[in-house]
């Protein structure tokens, strides 16, 4: 089975080519096969052209802060052309052409005033970019059963040296000596990718619709994910410096404070989600066997 995909070369997207190109063939769309997709003559005419029943949806601008500067430009703000205005072509040619779409969302969509959520919740975003991605997610709720949602929460792999994922960046700064703040209060879910690719195969397989959270199996606070990853990888806990999430983030974009995705929906269609602990052990082990 082909699957047409978007930001198929990022941080998510790779890792799922990588996954799944045993059992799928993967047509890109990005601009280094000359599609841009935020002009809507050239996604009609590619999506059109392909045979591939599903359109995975991965690309997004994903840069906070970058989004919250040009939160005053509203739909003329390059988070919005990319996060809304091309999900509305992607949406628009899957309806014509009654191809499958999966929308590769995020747990920003969420305030945190709650202690967890359920893809029943109503999302209410802060920022910027968690606003441009509910829009986004919006177009794709106008499929119907055409479309499926995929929340996923602070991702994280093995090898990505383009993208250093939170992990990584965590695990370079305790590797040369730094030390570092880091928030107690806040709770969090880090999520496996190898898990989230597995996860989108099953439900491609399942032809599953609507909504689902494909996120970790453990909420904890970023003080405690910092001190499991200097553990797992041998390194000085004692850099580690305890926070709260009001002085960490003080002058920055709004994010949720407690954005604790559950994710026992995907669990019971057999989508195993590894706790942070399981997807460090095997971020370790892929690294030396790598």
């Amino acid at each position: 089975m082909k699957i047409i995909g978007t930001g198929l070369s990022g941080l998510v997207g790779s890792r799922v080519v990588e996954l799944l190109s045993s059992s799928f063939s993967f047509e890109d769309l990005s601009l280094d096969t000359g599609v841009d997709i935020t002009h809507k003559d050239i996604v009609d005419a590619r999506i059109a052209a392909s045979d591939a029943p599903w359109v995975l949806h991965c690309a997004a601008k994903t840069d906070v802060e970058g989004a919250e500067k040009e939160r005053t430009l509203g739909s003329s703000s390059s988070s919005w052309i990319v996060n809304v205005t091309a999900t509305q072509h992607i949406v628009e040619a899957c309806r014509r052409t009654q191809k499958r779409l999966i929308y590769i969302s995020t747990d920003y969509v969420f305030d945190g005033t709650k202690d967890a959520y359920t893809e029943e919740d109503t999302p209410h975003p802060t920022g910027w970019y968690a606003v441009t991605k509910y829009e986004g997610e919006k177009q794709v709720a106008t499929l119907g059963e055409q479309g499926l949602i995929l929340r996923i929460a602070n991702p994280y792999r093995a090898i990505f040296p383009a993208k250093p994922d939170f992990v990584a960046k965590i695990r370079t700064k305790l590797e040369q000596g730094e030390s570092m703040q880091s928030p107690v209060d806040q709770i969090f879910v880090p999520t496996f990718i190898d898990d989230i690719g597995r996860a989108i195969e099953k439900l491609i397989v399942l032809e599953a619709s609507w909504g689902y959270h494909a996120v970790g199996s453990d909420a904890l606070s970023p003080y405690d994910a910092a001190g499991l990853i200097a553990r797992t990888f041998s390194q000085d806990e004692s850099k580690i410096i305890p926070t709260t999430f009001q002085e960490y983030f003080q002058g920055l974009a709004p994010r949720p404070f407690r954005a604790a995705l559950k994710n026992d929906k995907i669990s019971k269609f057999g989508g195993r989600m590894s706790t942070f602990a399981e997807g460090l052990a095997e971020v370790k082990r892929q690294q030396l066997t790598n």
